[in-house]
């Protein structure tokens, strides 16, 4: 700890956004970047608490204040050293994590927690520019092979690490590009996708094979899979979205989120798509049902594709702005109430309302949702609020509708070919370090815990890993 005051006498700085009307012409990356200098101060300002929070909550357990102070003296090659032997990534989630570390840190108490999602990413990409960042390459080969099915963080996490113990990696991806949902779901507003690339060249540097559109189960047999590998590790994430089940559900112009979000990451990478394969919300009134990030992430898109008017509903109640009572530090804060730079973009908010049906004009084609506000009334003897209508109704103008209500569990179909058992919401059920039913394949990430975090999905795939080497060691020793 270099300034032991400065958590005093420094406030928090954030980089910001990029000036709104030169954002939302473009799809590049929103977040600037301070100076170097301020990077600095702002990295002084961790206390290096007796009990480091940050650490505590992180779930890859990355060292915040050893990181922080080297950032602060400028060694930012021994800073990225100390980021990267707890994180193989830390460019991604330096980009797109809610920070699950800054609303544990200490002075996140008073609203000024450090800054540690940009410092990590002003680490990294001061470790690029540098040359620091450089293939690590097995010096010994076990002689095992293992599959990764999946190329999403999950995927990447258990690839990585399972290439550093030595072992012969191959990951199959059925789309046309690696990253998963990093690629196609994301943003290049959040998460340029050159990014992603260069981590790429890095990992086929280090000994990774990645084999895209192949789809197992359709372009490969799991048996064969299961014959030519020494062990499968399944990352495929949660892959099934939340539907509504209501009337006119299948008008044109009702979307999954991820439809659009797909779509135009494609179309930024130079794909194309006829005039009635295109969504787009140019010229039209868009509603987006669901207040999480993909929600967010519609948004976003949507005032870029050029929509009129953007409103974004959730049928849960209005979060608490800064501080809940119920969820008190250091938890994380899973109920406040999130703005995003796509938010501050244009987009109407409103929360408690219940969707009913959609609405077609004389046409056919939709014109509307109609909408009613409900209350979440506790019982009396505690448990989870019941929702209660309130007979107060309304229709929203949209002639496009995005479904964003997250994610439940991994394509049926693909995890009943590896006969696999499933816990009660459907995902595949593991042991603590990923072991399915057969033991010879693992699961991590969506697929396994349900729809979550990135960071999250990465720490999965690193204990999928982990069970791999155990489970290969233990029939080894036998």
């Amino acid at each position: 700890m270099g300034n032991p005051r400065a958590f005093l006498t420094i406030d928090r700085k954030e980089a910001g956004y990029r000036p709104m009307e030169e954002r939302v012409r473009d799809y590049g990356e929103v977040e600037q970047t301070l100076a170097i200098e301020e990077r600095m101060a702002q990295a002084s300002r961790c206390m290096d608490c007796g009990v480091p929070f940050c650490h505590w909550a992180c779930p890859l357990g990355n060292r915040m204040p050893e990181y922080q102070d080297l950032v602060y003296k400028g060694k930012w090659k021994e800073a990225y050293k100390v980021l990267n032997r707890t994180h193989p990534f830390p460019e991604f989630t330096g980009r797109i994590c809610p920070a699950l570390c800054e609303k544990s840190c200490v002075q996140a108490l008073e609203h000024q927690a450090v800054t540690i999602r940009e410092n990590e990413c002003a680490t990294t990409e001061r470790a690029y520019s540098e040359g620091f960042v450089q293939p690590r390459i097995p010096q010994v080969r076990n002689g095992k092979k293992v599959a990764v099915v999946g190329s999403g963080p999950a995927g990447l996490g258990a690839a990585d690490k399972l290439n550093q113990m030595g072992y012969d990696v191959t990951v199959f991806e059925k789309n046309e590009a690696i990253g998963g949902l990093l690629r196609f779901g994301i943003p290049d507003f959040k998460l340029s996708k050159h990014v992603i690339d260069r981590r790429l060249a890095i990992l086929e540097a280090e000994g990774i094979t990645f084999k895209t559109g192949v789809c197992i189960g359709q372009d490969i047999d799991p048996k064969k899979l299961e014959k030519d590998f020494d062990a499968i590790v399944l990352t495929m994430g949660a892959e099934t979205p939340r539907d509504l089940n209501v009337e006119n559900r299948n008008l044109p112009g009702v979307h999954f989120a991820l439809e659009l979000l797909q779509q135009q990451n494609r179309v930024n990478a130079g794909q194309e798509f006829s005039k009635e394969e295109r969504i787009s919300a140019k010229g039209k009134n868009v509603l987006v049902i669901g207040g999480g990030d993909t929600g967010s992430d519609c948004v976003g898109t949507a005032n870029r594709q050029g929509a009129l008017s953007v409103t974004q509903i959730e049928v849960m109640p209005k979060p608490f702005e800064n501080e809940d009572p119920t969820n008190p530090w250091p938890a994380y804060p899973r109920l406040l109430l999130k703005t995003t730079s796509s938010h501050k973009e244009g987009c109407t908010r409103e929360w408690s309302l219940n969707t009913l049906r959609f609405v077609a004009n004389a046409d056919g084609a939709l014109s509307g949702a109609e909408v009613e506000r409900v209350e979440w009334v506790t019982p009396e003897g505690g448990g989870r609020p019941n929702m209660v209508p309130t007979g107060e109704k309304k229709v929203i103008p949209c002639e496009l509708v995005l479904l964003a209500m997250g994610f439940t569990q991994p394509n049926a179909k693909f995890v009943d070919a590896f006969k696999l058992d499933k816990d009660q919401r459907g995902n595949i059920a593991t042991s603590a370090l990923g072991q399915t039913s057969n033991p010879k394949i693992f699961a991590a990430g969506d697929c396994r815990t349900g729809a979550s975090l990135v960071v999250r999905a990465i720490a999965s795939g690193r204990c999928a890993a982990d069970g791999v080497n155990e489970y290969i060691k233990g029939i080894e020793r036998k």
